[in-house]
């Protein structure tokens, strides 16, 4: 399987920011804006393993730097950042863009990892990643302790979901 450019892989949307998106501070619901992300980083992890479907394994590290207002455009910019054998992360970058000033402004960031299914629902082998610009050599180069953390965190997470309880809680 041969590797592929990180930049063949990238999707940019870029989309107004419109009233019904806004919270009770007139700024971008973080639920909307997850959303977009998550729609951008499939398109990037499709277009990286040529499947017709890649699902969401895990969303990593959703960080919300600045607020995004109504006089704002948002472009997301996602692309294949790290493989590991069947999986794919998956970096988010938005950006924000004050549509009367021009000024430009990293509003979050994020990490997705998708994993290409089969037609029977199994993961597929994923090709390799090729980084070129300074950006995707520092993301290429951090993402095996990326992985070790992720695993951790899913191994913390296996613990925790055993202590837990489907029983239906009183009120």
């Amino acid at each position: 399987m041969e590797a592929k450019k990180m930049q063949e892989t990238r999707i940019i949307h870029t989309d107004q920011v419109l009233i019904n998106d806004l919270n009770n501070y007139s700024t971008l619901f973080g639920g909307v804006l997850m959303k977009k992300m998550d729609a951008c980083a499939t398109l990037s992890a499709r277009r990286h393993s040529r499947v017709k479907e890649c699902v969401t394994a895990s969303t990593d590290s959703v960080n919300f730097l600045k607020p995004i207002r109504q006089s704002d455009s948002v472009a997301i910019e996602s692309f294949v950042c790290y493989t590991g054998k069947k999986s794919m992360e998956i970096f988010c970058k938005v950006v924000a863009e004050n549509l009367d000033t021009g000024e430009r402004r990293i509003a979050a960031t994020a990490f997705f990892t998708f994993v290409p299914l089969d037609e029977n629902k199994r993961p597929l082998e994923v090709p390799g990643v090729i980084p070129e610009t300074e950006e995707e050599k520092y993301l290429f180069e951090t993402g095996k302790e990326r992985e070790r953390i992720r695993k951790l965190k899913r191994e913390q997470n296996n613990v925790l979901v055993s202590k837990l309880t489907t029983e239906k809680a009183c009120n």
